[in-house]
C-alpha cells in the first residue's frame, strides 16, 4: 500500500520521481498512491512510449484520465493532450499511443451508481467565471458529492479560506500553486484529507489546476 492513510496531507512533486516499469512493454508510471499490485485504487502518472500499447483490460470500478502530452488511443478514438475522459465501471479497452503520451490516471474512485463515460477536449471548452475576480472554471464531471475541474487562476490571484468536505486532490497543470502550507509548481500533486483547509492563492504566474473534491472516504 502507498500514501493509503486518507486522514494524511500529501504533497509529492513528481517531475522528482523515477518512471518505473509497468506490466506492458514501453509503458512506464510514477506511483502516487496505490492500494494493492494491479488493483485497488490507484493514483499515477503514466507514460507511454511511442508505438508502445496496453493489452485489452477491464476496469471494474471506472478508470479516470486526463492526457498530459502527446495523444493517447484505444480503439473508440484517439485523445490529444488535454483531453478528461471517464471510463465507467465494467468498461474494457485496449489503449495504445502511436507517437507517445503521457497521462494522469485514478483507478477505482467512482460512485458505484455512476455509469457516466465522458470524453471532453477541455482545450476546445471555454471557461466560466469563478467565485472570485482572477478566477476562471471549467467543469469536468459532477455526481453526488464528486466534482472534477480545471480552474485557471490569473497571477495575484487569492482565493477564500475554505474546508474540503470529502477531501480534495490538485495536480497543478501549469504555473506555481500557493497557499499557506507552500508552493507546488507545475506537476506537483496533492491530497488534502476530508474537513483540511487552507486559502491558495497565485503569485506571478498564471496557473492551471486539475481539482477534485468529495471522493475521499469520510
Amino acid at each position: 500500500m502507498l500514501n493509503q492513510d486518507y486522514e494524511q496531507r500529501v504533497v509529492i512533486e513528481t517531475s522528482l520521481l523515477a518512471w518505473e516499469d509497468s506490466p506492458a512493454k514501453g509503458v512506464t508510471r510514477k506511483k502516487l498512491e496505490r492500494e494493492d499490485a494491479e488493483r485497488g485504487r490507484a493514483t499515477s502518472i503514466v507514460r507511454y512510449a511511442a508505438g508502445s500499447e496496453f493489452p485489452t483490460h477491464k476496469h471494474p470500478y471506472g478508470e479516470e484520465i486526463f492526457v498530459l502530452e502527446g495523444v493517447f488511443s484505444d480503439e473508440n478514438g484517439d485523445y490529444p493532450a488535454g483531453t478528461y475522459l471517464r471510463n465507467p465501471a465494467g468498461s474494457s479497452h485496449a489503449p495504445f499511443s502511436k507517437q507517445g503520451c503521457t497521462l494522469f490516471v485514478k483507478l477505482c474512485y467512482f460512485d458505484p451508481q455512476d455509469n457516466s463515460h465522458v470524453i471532453i477536449n477541455t482545450v476546445q471548452q471555454a471557461w466560466l467565471q469563478g467565485m472570485v475576480d482572477g478566477l476562471q472554471v471549467m467543469p469536468l464531471h459532477t455526481f453526488a458529492t464528486q466534482n472534477t475541474a480545471l480552474v485557471k487562476w490569473s497571477s495575484h490571484t487569492r482565493f477564500n479560506l475554505h474546508k474540503h468536505m470529502g477531501g480534495e486532490e490538485i495536480l497543478v497543470l501549469q504555473g506555481e500553486f500557493c497557499d499557506e502550507h507552500g508552493r507546488y509548481p507545475a506537476l506537483s500533486w496533492l491530497r488534502n484529507p476530508h474537513l483540511s483547509q487552507h486559502q491558495p492563492f497565485v503569485e506571478e504566474q498564471e496557473t492551471i489546476i486539475l481539482v477534485k473534491t468529495g471522493h475521499l472516504p469520510i
